[in-house]
């Protein structure tokens, strides 16, 4: 039986990745001044600079910003001009501005699935534009508690079932994810709701995980519900 079900915020709750990719477009135009893309590989370098960093800056709009910069002048070997270093800021801080828009439906799935079971908001990256975004959702009141982690590992999700006193088979995750939301959770004996985004990045698609007989995967919010009670059903006949 599902007792708690986790929800995922960025591409999950909200649209999210859309602006990352928008501010790459215009990082590869400002380093297109100085470098040819596609030879010096501008976009394997900035995410083995971004997966390098992440230990020490985090995810989010801020260690995107300092990995971009970090590789402007590595790539261009110092060349790039103060002026874009400044463009290069003014994106990160646009990403950190973002309006946030909920996915069609998805307050609708949430509050079907709260009426039924416990729910959590699980989302990881930068604390303060994580709360940001959580403020302005509009569903911050319907979820029985807030998580803002550094990492989805399941370190993070075990310690989360002590503290809701609930074992991992009782608990759904519903995400965009694989690596993060899905791929932590089965490998500790949970369930997944798997809805996939249009656009993910690249460092999120880095896993040899499988979709299996504990994922559920929708095309939409509105296959939330459903898939929750299916896995209730099917916990329910293995007790």
């Amino acid at each position: 039986m599902i007792d708690l079900v986790g929800f995922d915020g960025d591409d999950t709750l909200w649209h999210s990745q859309e602006f990352y990719d928008r501010a790459q477009d215009v990082f590869e135009a400002i380093l297109g001044r100085y470098i040819d893309l596609e030879r010096d590989g501008l976009r394997d370098a900035l995410l083995n600079t971004e997966r390098a960093n992440i230990k020490l800056f985090g995810y989010g709009a801020k260690g995107m910003t300092l990995s971009m910069i970090e590789s402007a002048i590595e790539l261009t070997e110092g060349r790039v001009e103060a002026q874009d270093i400044h463009r290069i800021v003014r994106l990160g801080k646009d990403v950190l501005a973002h309006p946030v828009e909920l996915l069609p439906g998805i307050r609708e799935a949430v509050e079907a699935v709260a009426r039924e079971h416990r729910v959590v908001l699980i989302t990881k990256g930068d604390l303060f534009h994580q709360e940001y975004k959580v403020a302005r959702c509009g569903l911050a009141d319907v979820f029985h508690r807030i998580e803002i982690v550094s990492e989805k590992d399941p370190a993070a999700y075990a310690r989360l079932f002590r503290e809701f006193d609930v074992t991992p088979d009782r608990f759904a995750m519903v995400g965009n994810s694989l690596r993060s939301d899905i791929a932590p959770v089965v490998e500790l004996g949970g369930w997944g709701v798997y809805m996939p985004y249009h656009s993910t990045w690249s460092y999120e698609t880095d896993t040899d995980f499988a979709l299996n007989e504990r994922v559920i995967e929708v095309k939409g919010a509105e296959g939330i519900p459903a898939a929750i009670d299916r896995m209730h059903m099917l916990g329910s006949r293995s007790l």
